[in-house]
């Protein structure tokens, strides 16, 4: 049981690691619904900024870190 224990312990992420991947995708998303205070009927511009920043809060720490499979690992 305790190799069992080993064993999942170096799948997770330590907190320095988790906080160092928190930060920069909180400010990716906040940075996207920070461009929408800017949209208006004729800027579409901000609209694009958001989709964008929003697209990679999600798609950078899911697909480029990995990070969408390491739930179901024991």
């Amino acid at each position: 049981m305790s190799s069992n224990n080993t064993q999942s312990r170096q799948v997770e992420n330590s907190l320095g690691s988790s906080i160092a991947l928190f930060v920069p995708m909180m400010i990716l998303f906040g940075g996207a619904l920070y461009s929408l205070s800017f949209l208006t009927l004729e800027n579409p511009w901000p609209m694009a900024v958001c989709l964008i920043l929003f697209a990679a809060a999600f798609w950078i720490p899911q697909t480029l870190l990995g990070r969408s499979d390491s739930a179901g690992e024991n």
